[in-house]
Parts: C-alpha cells; sequence; structure tokens
C-alpha cells in the first residue's frame, strides 16, 4: 500500500504521463511490471488518473488544478495526438474572434481525422495536408502549444467546413464569415490581409 501511494504522489506531478513512465517510477520502488499494471487499473478505478488516450494519463489530481487554464488543455490536445496544432473554432475563441461558446478543443493534424472523448474534455482533431499544415507557432508560458495564427485559424474552419472551399467565390466566404458570427473586423488588417490571400491562391490553384 506505501508503494502504491508513493507512486500516485509521484504521478501527481506530471502533467501528463504514459505508461513507460509509470513503470521506470515502479522500478525506483522495486515493483513489478505486473504490479504496476494492477496500480494503474486501480487508479483508473477509483478515478485517481485519467486516460486521454490509450497508454496516454494525467492524475486527477493535477489535471483539476490546471483545468480552467486553457494553455493546459492546449497543451493536452497538442499531446494527444502529434503533430498538432490549435485551430478552427478554439483558435478563434483564444484570439476573442468566435462569438458562440466553444466547448471541444479543435486541432488540425497531418494525421488521419480523429476525435477523443475523455474525462479531461473533448478533443477534435482534422486533418489537413502537408503543404496546408502551416502558418501555426509555439505560444511559451506554464504550459507551451502550437496554435494557428487568426488568419489561418479561420481559414481551416472555413476550410473543413465547406469541403475545402468547394465551389466558392470569394463573396461567397465573407457570406459564410457573417453566418459563423465570427468577428473578422477584431482581426489586424495584416491578418485579414493574410486570410484573403490564403483564399484567394486556393482557389485560384
Amino acid at each position: 500500500m506505501k508503494s502504491k501511494n508513493n507512486l500516485i504522489e509521484q504521478l501527481k506531478s506530471l502533467p501528463h504521463f504514459e505508461k513507460d513512465i509509470v513503470y521506470q517510477l515502479g522500478k525506483q520502488l522495486k515493483l513489478k511490471d505486473s504490479t504496476v499494471n494492477t496500480y494503474i487499473s486501480r487508479f483508473l478505478k477509483y478515478k485517481d488518473i485519467i486516460r486521454l488516450k490509450r497508454g496516454l494519463y494525467v492524475s486527477t489530481d493535477f489535471f483539476d488544478k490546471n483545468r480552467i487554464d486553457v494553455s493546459y488543455l492546449f497543451y493536452l490536445a497538442n499531446v494527444i495526438r502529434a503533430p498538432s496544432y490549435i485551430s478552427s473554432w478554439a483558435a478563434l475563441q483564444y484570439y476573442n474572434l468566435a462569438t458562440e461558446a466553444i466547448y471541444p478543443i479543435t486541432s488540425v493534424t497531418q494525421k488521419v481525422t480523429r476525435k477523443y472523448q475523455t474525462k479531461a474534455g473533448d478533443f477534435i482533431y482534422q486533418s489537413i495536408n502537408k503543404e496546408l499544415f502551416s502558418d501555426f507557432s509555439l505560444v511559451n508560458g506554464k504550459f507551451d502549444f502550437f496554435i494557428a495564427s487568426p488568419s489561418k485559424a479561420l481559414f481551416d474552419l472555413i476550410y473543413f467546413r465547406t469541403h475545402q472551399f468547394r465551389g466558392l467565390s470569394v463573396e461567397n466566404i465573407k457570406a459564410i464569415i457573417v453566418d459563423l458570427r465570427v468577428d473578422i473586423e477584431e482581426m489586424s488588417k495584416e491578418e485579414r490581409d493574410k486570410f484573403y490571400l490564403m483564399i484567394n491562391k486556393y482557389l485560384h490553384e
């Protein structure tokens, strides 16, 4: 019981961890891998840890202490499916450009489209080709995360919503922005110009 408590205490300091880390910590406590597996099952059963996906976890204690920090949720989104960056609705809300309340964390990835429903929240990943996996940057802080620029976040949102701008003109896209209640006028002129440059380039390729 003492070793089990020692193990969970060490896990509480980690923003996320994989099974290999738990095995390493278990070895330091002279625990067999089979015993560690039993402890992981018990931690899940008694809600001491949260499964983010197969083999990836966070302690409930760490999550509860950081759950209101959006940078932590974005950090987790980057970790759950990598490489990826925060985009579409989640990014627009981060930049105060979306007027609607958005709950799932939306990301873009080069991997296949996927949704993870976890006790830490819902994480949605949409697949984009290599050429369009761009215009994102690293935000440094307590928790680092990759996020699209405002212009790319809007581009990605409409790209997926309209099946890659199929049959659309720039005027159609402007109307869609109004319908989606995205406050594009709050975007800097530089970002607005970048958005329409991306749109025009894509439509005329």
